[in-house]
């Protein structure tokens, strides 16, 4: 059996636009189905074994896919993800303000739904990364042929830079921040505010400030750990908020949600976009 997890930062010049590297890479364990939940970062994978195999996407119209790379914009519903005792890959935590700069297109225009990346990076880009993946010796080294690859692609991300604080306040304050306040402090109306933030990520403030709050929560949610505590801690009213977030977010209560994911890698809360996320 082979069961392996690792994660890594990007380069210094990334470190803007990237959350993390993470790597994971299972052979001979049980088959699975893992809920792919939202979170504030876009969830780029490139696979290295085999394909990742989407059952269900947070938009439902989509139908199922297979896919060698895949990139999966902000969500609000959960996605499947299943696999039958193998599966490996790179999954990137990308910064939703980073896809112009790395795609060369705002994450607006990937809201709720899954594609092929190689619509996006090109058939030639990810079949690059791909062999090179399976050509590399440890996770070090498969962490820098994706980093590189996207450092390839760095350009400038002609972000506005009141959109850009808005959403470094969401992370920084844990979605706590009212749109009021986050106007305030930029001088721009709520109403234009959210409008320009919503055509740059795809979500409006208060959606992104509810996928902060709960990612943050079910990033912190542990056998043992008291709801009611958790709750509090993450900024919501109580312990029956926090269940009507997961129900809507992750389409179960968090204890059926801890009891069906524990023990998956890629839901150990270091991983991101999910899916999660499709982390």
């Amino acid at each position: 059996m082979l069961d392996e997890y690792a994660r890594a930062r990007p380069s210094p010049p990334l470190r803007r636009h990237v959350g993390w590297y993470s790597g994971y890479r299972q052979a001979g364990v049980a088959p699975g189905t893992h809920r792919g939940l939202p979170s504030p970062y876009l969830t780029l994978i490139f696979t290295i074994d085999d394909p990742l195999v989407v059952a269900g996407h947070p938009d439902p119209r989509q139908a199922p896919g297979r896919y060698d790379a895949l990139i999966g914009g902000l969500h609000l519903g959960p996605a499947l993800i299943t696999h039958d005792g193998h599966q490996s890959g790179v999954q990137v935590a990308l910064h939703p303000l980073a896809c112009r700069a790395l795609l060369g297109l705002p994450a607006g225009e990937l809201a709720s739904i899954d594609i092929a990346a190689e619509e996006v990076l090109g058939r030639d880009a990810v079949a690059r990364v791909g062999e090179r993946l399976r050509a590399a010796r440890g996770w070090a080294e498969r962490f820098a042929v994706v980093d590189a690859e996207l450092r390839r692609r760095l350009d400038s991300d002609g972000v506005h830079p009141d959109v850009a604080y808005a959403f470094d306040r969401l992370l920084d304050t844990g979605g706590r921040l009212s749109v009021t306040a986050l106007a305030a402090e930029t001088g721009w109306s709520a109403r234009h505010l959210t409008q320009r933030f919503r055509a740059e990520t795809g979500l409006g403030l208060k959606e992104a400030a509810r996928v902060v709050r709960f990612d943050r929560a079910r990033r912190r949610l542990r056998p043992g750990v008291r709801l009611t505590r958790l709750a509090a801690d993450a900024g919501y009213f109580d312990q029956a908020h926090l269940a009507r977030e997961f129900q809507a977010f992750a389409g179960c209560p968090p204890s059926q949600w801890l009891a069906e994911e524990i023990g998956f890698v890629q839901a150990t809360g270091l991983a991101g976009a999910d899916h999660g996320s499709h982390d």
